[in-house]
């Protein structure tokens, strides 16, 4: 069953992208693909796992959708025409996916998903439907909401596309420079929500994480030249070396200061490291590239006193730059606190005191609330971390804003 299991995971986008592509029906692709999985786990146990398993799920999902549409006189001139084409490209199919290629099929769908014209909601629910595989009672406890909701708004994205005729196409180099920053931002929303959920009983979501950095890496598979889609995995895989330090053993946070670095996976941060200079070279920085950056310094450095924090300030230049958000300059003064001094950051924060995009962030009111806390300011650190407090929505953090609120208040207990 884990060998099903696994062949499903990683075939499931390879083959609905191929399916689309030829018979033009996302709804049509999606059920076959599910009837041929449904057949592989019935066939697979008894028979044992085919040589080629990409390859029979393929033509099984064929086979099925022929089926289908033969069934439908609606579509008997379109079914003719499909019939003359799959058998003229028959051996094609089974060989590109033995040979572990990552067919055009599979990048077309990425830019289906995460196009423009949808909302931004449907867009990583769509990915995480039709290119991680997950189910819509999946996809919907990703997103936290019910099944039910997560259900129309799969189905509503798919009525978009069909309705809109967004094509199942790979943009044109023209077009390529404005649609990839929403294909990538569509991976990184999945990443983020993983490393760090925004409601719930845990802190990080693994799957969601290892999904995103899956997809990162069909990404970078498929688009080798593009240097921000090798940022983008870079980051990602920066970032989640550091899963196992992230939290304790009841599943509280733990912070970078007092993470066990011995923990970091080493490989992971090589790897993520490999990719920086690719991201950083070649032309202008991106703000991926920029970000693998920062956290390959913060990766590089023993403990925290020993991190490059003038280095790390000046990238975080050069992000904000790049993409002005007060987000980022958040993150700069926090930078900037372990440089210069909490004085130093706590003044920035001030300048962001009335940011319309910070109201209902909690990690701002945190930021606020750590500065007083290392300047003596206990009284107003604690109005800060209830302001916190009321504001996060994962377990985890607020219990450990609880106790941050407990250690200002009580600073002898």
């Amino acid at each position: 069953m884990a060998t099903v299991e696994a062949v499903f995971r990683e075939e499931y986008g390879r083959l609905l992208a191929a399916l689309v592509r030829r018979f033009g029906d996302l709804d049509l692709a999606e059920e076959v693909t599910s009837d041929a999985i449904e057949a592989a786990l019935t066939r697979w146990p008894v028979d044992g796992v085919p040589p080629k398993p990409g390859a029979w799920l393929m033509t099984t999902a064929r086979r099925k959708a022929v089926d289908r549409l033969r069934r439908d006189q609606a579509f008997a001139a379109r079914l003719a025409i499909l019939q003359v084409e799959a058998e003229r490209a028959e051996p094609a199919p089974a060989a590109d996916v033995a040979a572990g290629d990552l067919p055009d099929e599979r990048l077309q769908l990425f830019f289906t998903c995460a196009h423009p014209a949808l909302p931004a909601e449907d867009r990583g629910a769509l990915t995480l439907r039709c290119l991680a595989g997950l189910t819509t009672p999946e996809v919907a406890r990703a997103y936290l909401v019910p099944q039910a909701t997560m259900a129309k708004r799969i189905v509503r994205a798919k009525k978009k596309i069909r309705e809109a005729r967004i094509p199942f196409r790979v943009p044109g180099a023209n077009e390529l420079p404005e649609r990839l920053p929403g294909v990538l931002q569509v991976v990184y929303s999945i990443f983020t929500e993983g490393y760090a959920a925004s409601s719930g009983p845990h802190l990080q979501r693994l799957d969601l994480a290892e999904e995103a950095i899956r997809l990162g890496r069909i990404l970078r598979r498929l688009l080798p030249a593009e240097r921000e889609v090798a940022g983008l995995l870079g980051l990602m895989l920066l970032i989640h070396a550091r899963r196992d330090a992230r939290t304790g053993p009841a599943g509280e946070p733990v912070l970078l200061d007092e993470q066990d670095r011995g923990r970091w996976d080493r490989m992971m941060i090589e790897e993520g490291r490999d990719l920086v200079p690719i991201a950083l070279t070649g032309g202008p920085p991106g703000p991926y590239g920029v970000q693998a950056a920062i956290a390959a310094l913060h990766n590089e450095a023993v403990d925290l006193a020993t991190t490059d924090w003038p280095q790390i300030v000046a990238l975080y230049d050069v992000l904000l730059a790049l993409t002005p958000s007060p987000v980022v300059a958040l993150n700069r003064a926090a930078a900037v606190a372990m440089r210069d001094g909490p004085e130093a950051g706590l003044a920035l924060l001030d300048e962001l005191a009335d940011e319309p995009a910070l109201r209902g962030y909690h990690p701002s009111p945190t930021a606020r609330a750590d500065l007083l806390h290392r300047l003596g300011r206990l009284t107003e650190a604690a109005a800060a971390y209830r302001e916190a407090l009321e504001l996060a929505g994962a377990e985890p953090e607020r219990a450990h804003l609880r106790r941050r609120l407990h250690a200002v208040e009580q600073p002898g207990a």
